[in-house]
């Protein structure tokens, strides 16, 4: 399996429509032309993750490539089954 970074990010619109009493109208209009936005502290963590510098450990996966090379690598099952049981009840949550 080989680990490579995504470069598929999903394209989002700066300037979505905004419904208005049934009709669409731009979300920048305004007599500025500019209308204020205040994110909620969701959307600026949201924002701030957008970038993806932080996604992958580029040195974490090298050393994983390194154990897998030289036949080290251990697995501990019993480890990724209690993740993956607690995972699996955050989201239930």
């Amino acid at each position: 399996m080989k680990i490579t970074p995504s470069l598929n990010k999903p394209v989002v619109s700066p300037v979505a429509p905004v419904r208005q009493g049934g009709n669409v109208a731009s979300a920048s209009s305004g007599a500025s032309g500019k209308s204020p936005v205040d994110l909620s502290s969701t959307a600026r963590h949201l924002s701030s993750l957008e970038n993806g510098d932080n996604d992958i450990d580029m040195a974490k996966v090298q050393q994983i490539r390194d154990a897998i090379a030289a036949g080290q690598l251990k697995v501990n099952p019993e480890r990724i089954a209690d993740s993956l049981l607690s995972s699996a009840r955050e989201l239930l949550k």
